[in-house]
């Protein structure tokens, strides 16, 4: 427990460094996204997943995985949203189905690389980081077909 702690201190601190530098002006929902997978990493890996890529891309595609681990014996293909406030709607509910089937799309582009034929299945994580209270993180099982 004090590794991870120290992990995403760490990690915090060189991220914080990073924005510091001169000419490295990034919007605050891209901010706010990386951290909301950062977060959604550190969760997954507490729940025994491994994590074998992040923020996935391919030539042919104009989507992302933002995470793709294996829980057990089953690939899982894992989307995060984050969200700073509950007020306009529920975080998961951003992923739609033109988003579905980009992430299916990239997705088989992925499993053509893996040997075998794994099970497979969609994930996403919902993260909130609202003001002055712990990110409160939800994982959603096989959210969609793909």
């Amino acid at each position: 427990m004090f590794a991870a702690r120290l992990t995403r201190f760490t990690l915090r601190v060189l991220d914080s460094m990073a924005r510091a530098l001169p000419g490295r002006k990034e919007p605050g929902h891209l901010l706010t996204g990386r951290r909301g997978e950062e977060e959604a990493y550190f969760h997954l890996r507490q729940l025994g997943y491994v994590i074998v890529a992040r923020n996935y891309r391919s030539a042919r595609s104009r989507s992302e995985l933002d995470l793709v681990a294996w829980d057990d014996a089953t690939l899982c293909f894992i989307e995060v949203k984050t969200r700073t406030t509950r007020a306009i709607q529920p975080a998961e509910a951003a992923v739609d189905p033109n988003k579905q089937k980009d992430l299916a799309g990239i997705a088989g582009e992925f499993l053509r690389k893996v040997k075998g034929s794994p099970r497979y299945r969609f994930d996403i994580v919902s993260v909130y980081l609202e003001a002055g209270a712990e990110p409160e993180i939800t994982l959603f099982r096989n959210a969609f077909n793909g």
